[in-house]
């Protein structure tokens, strides 16, 4: 009881963040997971209302900081690589199924199309971000080692 008070008093003393997660932190396919529903649950909420945007950026740019924040050592790179996947696949999906398209050739094309131009600024932010960070803590591990 005593440690839940001191963790507790130490995040208000703004000194540490409790992780949600106790213990180590996701491994590589706990991340993956993770980002890979988080943009595809705030993908189809802004799909259903109206195309992407705004909100599908902000959730690719948050689960790539979410990615380092509960990983563990080790897990820059799937955190990296992972948001434009996850972003794809999730369009994949919610085309055929939300979008209305079917399986419309022309149709799941151009959505296709419109759907990944609208996140590629996103996208470019998240990747030079990411790839930054990774290859910053790979080579600061790699000094202190």
């Amino acid at each position: 009881m005593s440690n839940v008070l001191n963790s507790a008093k130490d995040a208000l003393d703004g000194r540490t963040l409790p992780k949600p997660i106790k213990g180590r932190g996701l491994t590589n396919a706990g991340v993956v997971v993770l980002q890979f529903l988080f943009i595809l649950l705030i993908e189809t909420f802004e799909y259903s209302i109206t195309k992407v945007g705004i909100f599908t950026g902000i959730a690719i740019l948050s689960a790539l900081f979410g990615g380092f924040y509960l990983g563990r050592t080790g897990t820059t790179f799937a955190s990296v690589v992972n948001p434009p996947i996850a972003f794809f696949i999730s369009t994949l999906i919610l085309i055929g199924t939300v979008g209305g398209a079917g399986l419309h050739i022309a149709r799941f094309g151009l959505d296709l199309v419109t759907t990944l131009g609208a996140g590629a600024p996103y996208l470019l932010i998240s990747t030079v971000i990411g790839w930054g960070y990774h290859f910053w803590r790979e080579r600061s591990l790699s000094r202190s080692a």
